[in-house]
C-alpha cells in the first residue's frame, strides 16, 4: 500500500501529524496495556484505560468495572490504578478501605508493583520485536542461487539486456558469490559504465551486457536530511553532479564527500523525467561496528543494485531470533550515542524532540507502509528504553524506589517521592524543552 496516495487529501503538514499520532498512539496503547493487563494478572484492579488526555470523547466501562477511554490530546496515555492519587499512580486518594488494598498499586506486594511497572518498557521491546520479526518474514532473503525478480527503472543509458528469471553466475567473469551478495566480488570490478553479466536463461548460459552493478539508484531517503529536505524520492536515479556524468554509487558518495559540505547540483532521473536539485551535504555522526561513531559528510540517502532478487521465506523463529538481534542493536546503539552526545563527542543534532520524530513519522510513512511500521519497531524500542531510565515520573524511576524498599525492607517516604517526582518532572520538561529547540531553532 502506498501511503502517498493520502497526501493530497490532507496536506503535507496534515499527513506528518497524522502519521506521528498513528505511530505514537500504537506505542502508547500497547505500553499501557503492558501495564494494565500484567497488573490484571497480579491482582491490581485498573480503574481507567486511557488513550490520551484532556476531554474524554469516548468511554466504555467493562465488566471488571474498569473504564476505557480515548481523551482529545492523542500524545500519551495511563492507567490509572485502584487508590492511586494520579495518573503516575503516585500516592493514595484516601478512599480505598484495608480490605481492597490489595488490589490497588500501593497495597500490592512489591513483586506484583515491580512486574506491572516493568511491563510497560517490556511491551515496548515485544512490539518492537514483532515487528522487526515481521518485516523479516515479509522481506524475506535472497534465494540462493541468487535470481533476478524485477529490473528497477533505470534510464535508458543504464538500459539491460537481462530479465526477469536470469540466474547470476558470473559479472565480469567474476564469479558471483549469492551468499555475499556479490559484495566481495564488487571490489575487484572496474568502474565503468557497462559490465558483461553471465547468467542463466532457459538452461543455456550467456552474456549479457548491463549497467554497474550498483548504479546510483535511490532506496531510501533518511528523514530529516539534506536530501529528503530537496525532495528526493526512492526510486529517482542520479545521473550527474555539477555536470559531472554519473553511473555508480560509490562516485556519488567521493564527490559528495569532497564537496566538505559546499551546495552541489545533482541531476535526477524520475520516471523519464530530468531534475535539477541543489544540495549543501551535512556532517553526520554514524555508528560504526566497533561501538563508537564517525563524522561524514552525507546528503541522506541510501543506494542498491539494479534489480530486485527473488526471495525466500523465513520461518518464525529464525525471524524472532533476528528481531530480537534488531532490537539488541537498536537499544546498543542508542545508549552509544547519548553517551556520546553526554560528553560531547558528537552533535547534540542527533538528539530528537517531538518535532523531529513528527517530522520523521510523515518522513517513513510517505516511503510507504513497510517504512513506516518498521519505524514504529524502532520508535517502541526507544520509548520503552527511555521509560527504563532512573529518573523519578518515568518507569524507571518508580524501579528505583521499588529497589530501595527491596533493600532496606521500607518504602521510601511520600515527602521524599514527591520530591523526587518533582525533580524527575522538572528534568523531563526541561530535557523536552532542549529537544523541541534543538529541532527547531539548533538543528532545523
Amino acid at each position: 500500500m502506498d501511503l502517498m496516495q493520502f497526501v493530497p487529501m490532507f496536506g503535507n503538514f496534515a499527513f506528518m501529524i497524522v502519521a506521528f499520532v498513528v505511530a505514537l498512539s500504537i506505542i502508547v496503547a500497547i505500553h499501557e496495556y503492558g501495564h494494565y493487563i500484567v497488573g490484571r494478572w497480579c491482582g491490581i484492579h485498573a480503574e481507567v484505560f486511557s488513550l490520551g488526555f484532556g476531554p474524554v470523547i469516548f468511554r466504555r466501562t467493562d465488566k471488571r468495572g474498569t473504564v476505557w477511554q480515548v481523551a482529545a490530546l492523542p500524545l500519551g496515555g495511563f492507567v490509572r490504578f485502584l487508590g492511586d492519587a494520579n495518573a503516575a499512580s503516585v500516592g493514595s486518594d484516601g478512599t480505598v478501605s484495608s480490605a481492597q488494598m490489595r488490589r490497588t498499586m500501593l497495597g500490592a506486594p512489591l513483586w506484583a508493583r515491580t512486574a506491572t511497572v516493568a511491563a510497560g518498557p517490556v511491551f515496548n521491546f515485544i512490539l518492537a520485536i514483532a515487528v522487526f520479526a515481521g518485516s523479516i518474514m515479509y522481506q524475506g532473503r535472497t534465494s540462493d542461487p541468487l535470481t533476478f525478480e524485477e529490473l528497477r527503472p533505470l534510464p535508458a543509458s543504464m538500459s539491460t539486456g537481462l530479465q526477469s528469471g536470469d540466474v547470476m553466475v558470473a559479472v565480469e567473469g567474476v564469479p558471483f558469490d549469492a551468499q555475499a551478495r556479490g559484495e566481495a566480488s564488487m571490489d575487484d570490478l572496474p568502474l565503468q559504465e557497462r559490465l558483461d553479466y553471465t547468467v542463466m536463461r532457459d538452461g543455456d548460459q550467456i552474456t549479457v551486457s548491463g549497467p554497474y552493478y550498483f548504479p546510483p539508484s535511490i532506496i531510501s531517503v533518511t528523514p530529516r536530511s539534506a536530501a529528503d529536505d530537496a525532495d528526493l524520492k526512492v526510486d529517482d536515479v542520479i545521473t550527474a553532479i555539477d555536470g559531472t556524468p554519473i553511473f555508480a554509487f560509490s562516485q556519488v558518495q567521493e564527490l559528495v564527500l569532497a564537496a566538505d559540505g559546499a551546495p552541489m547540483d545533482f541531476t535526477i532521473w524520475r520516471d523519464g523525467a530530468r531534475l535539477v536539485k541543489t544540495i549543501a551535504p551535512r556532517r553526520v555522526d554514524l555508528p560504526t561496528p566497533e561501538g563508537g561513531f564517525e563524522t561524514r559528510w552525507l546528503i541522506g540517502i541510501s543506494g542498491t543494485i539494479f534489480f530486485e532478487e527473488q526471495r525466500e521465506s523465513v520461518g518464525p523463529f529464525e525471524a524472532v531470533k533476528l528481531g530480537a538481534q534488531g532490537l539488541w542493536d537498536t537499544v546498543t546503539t542508542s545508549l552509544s550515542a547519548m553517551e556520546h552526545i553526554l560528553f560531547g563527542k558528537i552533535s547534540t543534532c542527533n538528539l530528537s524532540g517531538p518535532v523531529g520524530i513528527a517530522e520523521t513519522s510523515g518522513s517513513m510513512a510517505e516511503q510507504g507502509a513497510q517504512s513506516f511500521i518498521w519505524f514504529i519497531g524502532a520508535l517502541s524500542a526507544a520509548v520503552g528504553l527511555i521509560n527504563l531510565f532512573p529518573i523519578p515520573v518515568l518507569d524507571g524511576g518508580h524501579l528505583v524506589f521499588f529497589a530501595y524498599e527491596a533493600v532496606t525492607r521500607r518504602k521510601p517516604s511520600d515527602r521524599a517521592v514527591q520530591v523526587f517526582m518533582f525533580v524527575g518532572l522538572a528534568l523531563i520538561l526541561s530535557l523536552m524543552s532542549f529537544t523541541i529547540l534543538n529541532d527547531t531553532l539548533l538543528c532545523p
